[in-house]
Order: C-alpha cells, then structure tokens, then sequence
C-alpha cells in the first residue's frame, strides 16, 4: 500500500528526544513523470470517504506532469501547480506502544462489529505485509504478525497525508527507540485537503530529500505528544476559491422551481442529525462541490478523484455552534480552463468525458 524508505538510525538520537527532520526537496523520478489517483472497490477495498455512499467501484485519472504543472487526460480542463510531498514520515514505537496500538485498533474493530464496507481499521494479518529487507524467517514472521499497518497515522507521525509537508518543511517528531529509526514514503505530486478517495493524492514515484537534527529532551520541552510541523513556505498561490460550506446533518436537499418559486423540496440522505461531526460537516462540504462540479459537466467519479488531487483547503469554521459543526471546502478557480463562478444564466456544462475506469465498465 505504501512504499517506504527506511528505517534510518540517526545517531546520537535517544528516547524523550526530538527529531527534527528538514525535508530539502520531493522530486518526481526524472524518467517517471507521471502519477495516478485512484478510487477503490467498495468490497475488498480500503475505502474512502464515500465507499459506502456511492458504493465505489475501481477508477483512476493519470496525470501528466510538467515541470511543476500536474494536467490529465482524465479529467480535462484543468492544470495546476503541485505541492509533492511525503505523505508518510515518522519514527519507530517502542514495542509497547505498538502493542497499545494494536489493543485500541482491534477493540474499535470488536466495537464497531462486523459491517459493509471498508473496515474501521487495519489489524497486523500477514495478508500484504511486505518487509523488503532481508530478513530471518522468524524475525519476518513477527512483523507480518505484529507489525502495525501503515494505513493511519499515530502518535509516532506516520501515514498523516498532510499536503504542505514539502520542501522547506520542518517535522519535529518524537523519539521512541534509539536512533529514533525514520522512515519516509508514499510520496505525493500533489493533494487536497481531506484526500477523500483513499487512494487520493497524485501517487509518484520519487526522492525526498532531508536532514536530521537531535533536540535532546525535546518531549518534555515541547509537550510533544504527536508531532509538530511547520509547513513549507512555497506554496501555489491561488488568490481566488470557490467554497463550499457542510453542516455535520446528513442530508441532500433538491429545489425544484416552476416560474421562479419553489413548487417541490425532495431530500435525501438518512436526514440524521450529528452533534458537533466536524467529518460529516467535511462530507457534506464535499458532497456540495461534487454536485457543483457536475453542473459543469464532470461525472462524480472525476470531480471525486479531482478533489482528492488538486490543492483544494479545508478549514474547521466553527466547532461551538451546536449542534452543527462547520467545515468549508475551497476550489481555486484559477485551475479551470473555463469560468466556474455562479452566474445568473447558469454553469456552462461540457462533456468532459470519463475517468479510466474498471475494465468491465461498471461506474
């Protein structure tokens, strides 16, 4: 699931310490210019953020980079500048907290009880376990039956997925073990906030490049529970965003007009309300865009792959006006060929084609 380099002993690093990582640069590979986004299956799959809603089937865009600029044949009509970055970095546990680690998640798993859909979380199986070192037998065996999966992030760093990560970034990561053992992968060309379809950067094959630095002391210093980071300061500057406002209720309402006044309101979605569910409130934001998005001619399947990839932000507006949280979601409108904002005569819809999807040709 997620290539990773390492783990790096560092010397001198101890445990209670700080890791500072500096991350110099994240490159592509030069003869390998391209990525993917992908959507998954809903049974057998990982899952994303709306598996189950629109029970996903296999779908991916590839995008083409140039120089900074990520376009796709895919998903046409828009081009923008990418942020690469490693989506997982992170030090080793100690072994305690990595059985603590694998306690909580297996609880959750017994909790939640069995259900459709993705799983709730990932529990040490030897089905897809991969070490690529070489390895005693029964040294491989312990990880493939202990080992945690690297599909979530933790107290250690890990799988954050966070897309300003990238060169000019500094991580400030707690030290476990001796030589604080970093390990660095699943390097993206680009990312939304949210990388809602799982598989849902632009995935590239490339070279991260950093260095290291010890703080001695540094958990205790700095209250360092889970990492600390400050982001890069070279960012895309997009000044405009089109944004998208979600309440955590689940629901989906449709105006239908007749001479300018509402004649119908059907709605959909269970229509439960939440209580203070920044997560709903992020999907209802999203659901809001996808709909936008199709307006201008684009198939859920895109617009779904399209918000996972470009350098969409989400913002938590307000978590104190109960019972619903708000959550906006931002599109810059500079990534468009055509002119996206509201007009009174309406969105200029476009046949903008279809993403790659399953080879049997179910959407």
């Amino acid at each position: 699931m997620h290539y990773l380099s390492g783990p790096v002993a560092v010397e001198g690093a101890e445990p209670g310490d700080c890791l500072v990582v500096d991350i110099l640069d994240v490159q592509p590979y030069e003869n390998i210019p391209w990525g993917y986004t992908g959507i998954f299956e809903l049974e057998g799959g990982p899952g994303g953020l709306f598996a189950t809603e629109f029970q996903t089937h296999a779908a991916k865009a590839i995008w083409d980079f140039e120089g900074i600029y990520a376009s796709s044949l895919h998903i046409p009509g828009v081009r923008f500048a990418g942020i690469p970055h490693p989506g997982i970095i992170g030090t080793a546990p100690l072994h305690e907290l990595l059985q603590t680690w694998n306690q909580r998640e297996t609880g959750l798993i017994k909790e939640v009880g069995e259900k459709p859909g993705p799983p709730v979380a990932s529990p040490p199986e030897h089905k897809g376990a991969y070490v690529g070192q070489d390895l005693p037998d029964e040294v491989r065996e312990r990880i493939h039956r202990e080992g945690a999966r690297t599909i979530s992030g933790r107290e250690h760093g890990g799988n954050c997925d966070i897309k300003n990560l990238s060169k000019g970034s500094r991580c400030y990561l707690p030290v476990f073990v001796k030589g604080a053992n970093l390990s660095v992968g699943d390097l993206h060309f680009s990312q939304g906030d949210g990388e809602m379809t799982f598989c849902g950067a632009i995935e590239m094959a490339g070279i991260v490049t950093f260095k290291t630095s010890i703080i001695k002391g540094g958990v205790e210093k700095f209250a360092l529970k889970q990492p600390i980071f400050v982001p890069s300061p070279i960012d895309p500057v997009y000044s405009q965003q089109l944004v998208f406002e979600g309440i955590s209720v689940d629901i989906r309402m449709h105006l239908h007009h007749f001479g300018g006044s509402v004649i119908n309101l059907s709605i959909d979605g269970t229509g439960k309300q939440y209580n203070m569910d920044a997560t709903v409130a992020y999907k209802q934001a999203a659901l809001n865009a996808i709909a936008y998005l199709q307006k201008l001619g684009y198939t859920r399947q895109q617009a779904y792959l399209l918000l996972s990839a470009a350098p969409i932000e989400s913002h938590v507006a307000a978590l104190v006006d109960s019972p619903n949280a708000c959550v906006t979601l931002g599109i810059p409108t500079a990534i468009f060929e055509q002119d996206i904002l509201p007009k009174p005569e309406g969105l200029e819809k476009k046949d903008h084609g279809q993403c790659a999807i399953r080879s049997d040709g179910v959407v």
